[in-house]
């Protein structure tokens, strides 16, 4: 498998390189943009973010912010995680750009073996789509032989479901070419799903696939994050394509 393509956004040159030297020792492959106007033009030569794995940025940044940034990521459907590193350290803070999109949030000064570990956590969920998964057994579930919805379709990197188009590369997800805005985790599940379409999973696989952490009992992390999806689905009329298989766990109808 190539190395993980990592941007990172930060305006202090003498961060951005001992977190790209970092990170390259980790096996990554850093691209350093010193300003949001400098990533965003990445970005946009990148087609939607599609030549990285993940992204590392500040907040205050020259030209456009890290705010900024992210919203426009996300207004455009892309499912990129997002890393921020900021100053600034108030629970407001977190909870403003966790709620814009990020998927993680570090404090300066922070330690760089953690910057480390959390980048990996976030590449985490995205080496499951050709694991050897065993799925879960069905023998009390009933399951129509046919199906309303089309079959699953694959290229290299998109996956389609009647309505839904998914792209692995760009990690971005639309249903109805209208892209639809999900967190990480959010488009791991999906990814999951499609991957894997008429298979049922189990919450604990589910969780320990689209985490990369061992599976708590009784743990209601991946319920409520279902529930989420289909609320995102629900205005388009495609929640029921995830199924819930009472006493096993969920599927993609398919």
């Amino acid at each position: 498998m190539s190395e993980a393509k990592i941007l990172v956004i930060e305006d202090d040159a003498d961060i951005n390189e001992v977190a790209c030297t970092r990170l390259t020792r980790a096996g990554y492959d850093c691209t350093a943009a010193y300003s949001g106007s400098e990533a965003r033009l990445l970005l946009d030569r990148s087609e939607n973010a599609g030549a990285y794995d993940c992204i590392i940025t500040d907040l205050m940044l020259p030209g456009i912010s890290g705010e900024q940034l992210i919203s426009e990521l996300r207004e455009r459907g892309a499912g990129i995680p997002i890393i921020v590193i900021s100053a600034r350290d108030t629970i407001t803070d977190r909870v403003t750009v966790l709620k814009l999109g990020a998927d993680d949030y570090l404090v300066k000064p922070f330690d760089l073996d953690e910057l480390v570990v959390r980048v990996a956590a976030q590449l985490r969920g995205r080496r499951f789509a050709h694991a050897n998964i065993t799925p879960a057994r069905a023998d009390t579930a009933t399951v129509s032989s046919t199906s309303a919805i089309p079959a699953h379709e694959t290229d290299d990197s998109t996956l389609r479901a009647a309505r839904w188009t998914l792209n692995q590369a760009a990690r971005t997800f639309m249903i109805d070419q209208q892209p639809v805005t999900l967190t990480n985790t959010e488009f791991n599940i999906i990814e999951l799903l499609m991957s894997h379409p008429n298979t049922v999973f189990t919450k604990q696989q589910v969780y320990e696939l689209c985490w990369g952490e061992p599976y708590a009992v009784d743990d209601n992390t991946v319920t409520a994050h279902m529930s989420k999806i289909r609320a995102k689905l629900k205005p388009s009329g495609t929640e029921s394509y995830i199924t819930t298989v009472w006493g096993l766990g969920f599927k993609l109808n398919v």
